[in-house]
């Protein structure tokens, strides 16, 4: 029962009230505007849920099919949003099923705060029923987390939970709630974080380095841009575009940074990576200023570091000083905002127009044209590819869409040719290469961009993993457009076997069930498309529908993605074929 008092806490007086600890947990989260909870109930989480069923016209949960699916699902919530997704469990099984989604979380920058049940103190480290050590399991996988043994410590503990997750490079916090803790009272009232002794989330942007970094692109004869999801979570879209412009400097994605940028932008020049564009790539090698924003040399982004870039003066815009020289060296390293980072800079930076080291991009693509995306966007063969697929819902959505994929072939071939207006509009697994992540991550990006169509771009196998979420769509009526090309096989396993193991197919053929009869069953309507007449006009009539709509396509078995920097090579040594 709810009681009111006052405290004094200095000079002013504060209300507080008499609540359980599962009680102020929910004020807390409505205290940080979390509105979506996804999540999966369990006995040691039961008192948090029974509070919830109370304050269930001011806080929306998410019954998901799988605690993985209900951290995918928050995380396809926060990437659409830039709010922090929310995501709950109880204890042992529910807590350790978190686990991949806190880890992809982590790795892609993605802000999230994950709540799990756990026995009563008393019986902390006795293997009572459902325990498992969900803070020593998380704790590689996690920007903090912190177990609550103590209902007084539930407001401090959310508080900084929520303002470490979303600040500076964000990424998850799982709190873990003994429920001893959930049960005892305390005296609550909140007061939201803003700041955390020896964490330095933002900092200082050294003006001298702003200097030196426009110097080096003043007097750059083959300037290159390569921005990453930084400029999205820095909110720094158009200062980008500002520098892009007034330099004349031709600027890549990483496929987490996709979207920053209007693909169809003239000075976008396309994707980098293992299976990026080919001017892009081979062209690293030949600029002399390479400016990184917002993105941390990753290997599929690099190849060999031993080649990469060794001719080009490096400056690197970064808000994390531990991506600062671990795997490039930099010559100008700029720690801090992206957004102001760049706003600072763009006063000194001189107008270009570099129109012949544009032209050798220009080039670079008329020959990938020829050689890979010609036959990818418009085949001369019988069967369907998948790019004509994503060409076909690029048209339908006005490339206005958001497409959220899966990891494999799809993913590459979807990053490669999806086109995008507006920011925020790709949402994939990156960093950990997550199969399983799109449907859930779906439901989470329709449910925070209510307004837009959202379409999931998913392979055979990798929708096999969260396929259960079909329920949670139908249950909710959410309307995700579900795109399954299907070549009955683990395509990218497949094609390093066809590439690189003398095409032995170890365990990549796929049997798979009839697609259109499960998605039929969940009750959601569903349709198979296997010619080329008949593509068309599906994908408008998916892109229509007010309603959940599964589309298979079955796509060419043996199908390879190109361009293709083959590991551990140089990204000179990419292949057209």
């Amino acid at each position: 029962m709810e009681t009111l008092k006052e405290k004094n806490t200095g000079s002013t007086k504060q209300t507080t009230i008499r609540i359980s600890g599962a009680e102020a947990l929910i004020h807390c989260l409505l205290a940080e505007e979390a509105d979506l909870i996804y999540g999966y109930p369990g006995g040691a989480i039961m008192p948090v849920y029974d509070e919830l069923y109370k304050f269930q016209d001011k806080l929306t949960h998410i019954l998901t099919r799988h605690e993985q699916g209900a951290t995918h699902a928050a995380q396809g919530y926060a990437r659409v949003t830039g709010k922090v997704g929310v995501a709950m469990a109880t204890s042992g099984p529910g807590a350790t099923n978190l686990v991949t989604g806190l880890a992809d979380a982590q790795i892609d920058s993605t802000p999230m705060v994950c709540i799990t049940g756990q026995v009563p103190r008393h019986l902390l480290g006795s293997d009572a029923f459902q325990e498992t050590d969900i803070i020593g399991i998380s704790t590689p996988v996690t920007k903090w987390n912190y177990q609550i043994t103590k209902a007084t410590e539930i407001p401090e503990i959310m508080a900084k939970a929520f303002y470490i997750a979303k600040s500076g490079r964000p990424g998850p916090v799982l709190i873990d709630i003994t429920k001893n803790a959930q049960f005892d009272e305390l005296d609550f009232s909140y007061e939201p974080c803003t700041g955390v002794r020896s964490y330095n989330p933002s900092p200082k942007i050294n003006s001298k380095a702003i200097e030196q970094a426009a110097d080096l692109i003043n007097n750059a004869k083959k300037p290159y841009i390569i921005f990453g999801q930084g400029v999205i979570l820095g909110h720094a879209e158009e200062q980008l575009k500002a520098l892009v412009e007034k330099a004349g400097i031709p600027a890549a994605w990483t496929i987490l940074g996709l979207s920053a940028m209007h693909t169809d932008h003239p000075l976008n020049v396309g994707m980098v990576g293992m299976h990026g564009n080919y001017g892009p790539n081979i062209l690293t090698n030949e600029c002399d200023v390479l400016i990184a924003i917002g993105m941390r040399f990753d290997d599929r982004v690099t190849g060999s570091l031993d080649t990469y870039a060794k001719q080009a003066k490096v400056i690197h815009f970064e808000i994390d000083p531990a991506e600062i020289d671990k795997n490039v060296t930099t010559d100008v390293a700029i720690l801090g905002d992206a957004r102001d980072s760049l706003e600072l800079l763009l006063p000194l930076i001189k107008e270009n127009k570099h129109e012949e080291w544009h032209n050798e991009f220009k080039t670079k693509y008329e020959e990938e044209f020829d050689a890979v995306i010609k036959n990818d966007l418009h085949p001369t063969k019988e069967g369907l590819t998948m790019g004509e697929v994503i060409e076909e819902i690029n048209l339908a959505s006005k490339n206005k869409a958001v497409i959220v994929t899966d990891v494999g072939q799809h993913q590459m071939i979807a990053c490669r040719y999806a086109k995008f207006n507006q920011s925020k509009s790709n949402i994939t697994s990156g960093g950990l290469g997550t199969m399983g992540f799109a449907l859930p991550a779906a439901i989470g990006a329709k449910m925070g961009a209510e307004d837009r169509e959202v379409v999931a771009i998913i392979g055979d196998g990798g929708y096999q993993m969260n396929i259960q979420e079909l329920a949670t769509i139908y249950q909710n009526k959410t309307a995700v457009k579900i795109v399954v090309l299907n070549n009955d096989h683990l395509g990218m396993v497949r094609q390093w076997q066809e590439l690189f193991f003398e095409r032995r197919y170890a365990s990549t053929v796929m049997t798979n069930p009839d697609f259109v009869k499960i998605a039929e069953g969940y009750h959601i309507k569903a349709k198979r498309v296997e010619k080329r007449k008949d593509l068309k006009a599906t994908v408008e009539e998916m892109m229509a529908s007010s309603e959940p709509y599964f589309l298979e396509v079955k796509v060419e078995k043996e199908d390879n993605v190109f361009p293709m920097i083959p590991s551990g090579a140089s990204v000179s040594d990419i292949r057209l074929k």
